[in-house]
């Protein structure tokens, strides 16, 4: 068996940055005392693999912002954080579900204001780390470093690399156990030539890809790129990434084409296995951005949509035994968000949707107005959801209700959730303006 830096490709090498850590030479092993498993990449049978504890394991994780107890449920076997915040009670929590955690140490964002040029700023920032990895480092639940998320996220300088970098060589100073990465936005060209010139300490390469989920395999190949892949954010098609009203307005996926989007995307990041060790998929839990379903595998109240299916079926290669309600066409006065619907206030409109249920449930139907959200924030930041519009759908709440134009013109937004009342239910939205 050979390391995985011993026999990649010279492309490989450079993008991985395969060299000899300088301090120390050679990673130290963990204490004699120390609770760790062991984590290392290797490669071996013409493929790169993660091994934990000896033993060949292939990530099968989500970024959590939710119910941990329900991805183990599901045959989730890992986990992402965005920061080391309560990561005590966070790990110990995994190690009692059977799960591993990729902890994340935050670091400064340019966009936020950080100043890689500030040199008592970045060293601040490294012993912040240290006393990081210190104190989680012997967690037998710690699978490995994220080092930042997403630093090259509408960056200018090219230090963040080296500050990170400089964390990556301390953390193999401090923990023998443990491999280290970064989680880039996108792949391409400039990216890699960025981690071969700035970050050679790193284990292995980490991206995060939305709808060009689908062209990793394409991506790869472009880049020449043979060595170690980590997915640590692949999901719903961005709200950059999809057709918008005329007035700008994103048009979102409903829950059903979002299940579609979620099966195609796992399967050309996993199309090669010689490379991708696994994945994390976004999002295991529910946020607001731009609205307050595009990204959450999970509804507000925490019922579970059909993508949690999607990943039940991959990760167990058989799907639950209940499963969530499916979304067709949605309308409002006959017409779907593709349309540009434009509807007069004070007039009333029939609004519906298509929905069925694969294990015959009733279905129950809620609808819901809300005016459209004006965030511009990127990166995730968080996001204010906007206040919903009461008094506006008439009672009855069933797959076809009428909807009384918003008093105050402008982009506004119309919701359906339906629920099996089983803890599963089904989603979709129309955006339309009032004048």
């Amino acid at each position: 068996m050979q390391s995985g830096k011993a026999s990649l490709s010279a492309v490989s090498l450079l993008l991985l940055g395969a060299y000899s850590h300088s301090s120390p030479e050679v990673p130290p092993a963990p204490a004699a005392d120390s609770g760790a498993i062991p984590v290392e990449l290797v490669h071996e049978e013409g493929r790169n693999r993660l091994l934990r504890g000896g033993q060949p394991y292939e990530i099968r994780g989500a970024g959590l912002a939710g119910n941990m107890k329900a991805l183990a449920a599901h045959g989730g076997n890992s986990f992402r954080t965005w920061s080391t915040t309560g990561a005590k009670q966070v790990l110990d929590e995994a190690e009692r579900l059977g799960l591993t955690v990729a902890l994340c140490i935050d670091i400064g964002r340019e966009r936020h204001g950080f100043d890689y040029d500030d040199e008592d700023a970045v060293a601040r920032q490294l012993e912040f780390a240290r006393r990081e990895v210190r104190k989680y480092k012997d967690h037998p639940a710690l699978l490995l470093w994220m080092i930042g998320n997403e630093p090259n996220l509408e960056f200018r300088n090219p230090r963040v690399f080296d500050a990170i970098n400089d964390i990556s060589r301390m953390i193999h100073d401090v923990d023998g156990a443990h491999p280290t990465t970064t989680a880039l936005a996108g792949f391409s060209p400039e990216l890699a030539g960025l981690i071969v010139k700035r970050t050679p300490d790193l284990d292995f390469l980490s991206i995060q890809l939305y709808g060009d989920a689908l062209n990793l395999p394409r991506r790869i190949e472009e880049i020449g790129y043979d060595g170690p892949l980590l997915v640590t954010e692949w999901g719903a098609t961005g709200h950059w990434e999809v057709p918008t009203t005329d007035w700008g307005a994103p048009i979102e996926q409903n829950s059903s084409e979002k299940a579609a989007s979620y099966l195609a995307a796992y399967n050309a990041i996993m199309s090669n296995p010689a490379q991708v060790f696994g994945s994390y998929v976004f999002l295991w839990g529910q946020k607001q951005e731009r609205t307050p379903t595009w990204y959450g595998m999970f509804l507000e109240d925490g019922t579970e949509t059909e993508t949690v299916d999607v990943l039940h079926y991959l990760w167990n290669g058989a799907w639950p035994d209940n499963r969530s309600p499916r979304i067709g066409a949605m309308q409002l006065d006959g017409r779907t968000a593709h349309d540009s619907i434009v509807i007069t206030a004070g007039e009333r409109y029939t609004a519906s949707v298509v929905a069925n249920d694969p294990d015959g449930d009733a279905l129950t139907f809620r609808w819901e107005i809300m005016r459209e959200s004006e965030a511009t924030q990127t990166g995730g930041d968080a996001e204010e959801r906007p206040e919903a519009l009461p008094g506006l759908i008439d009672a009855g709440g069933n797959d076809h209700v009428i909807v009384t134009a918003p008093s105050d013109p402008g982009a506004h937004r119309l919701f359906v959730y339906v629920h099996d009342g089983q803890g599963n239910a089904g989603h979709a939205n129309v955006p339309f303006r009032v004048q």
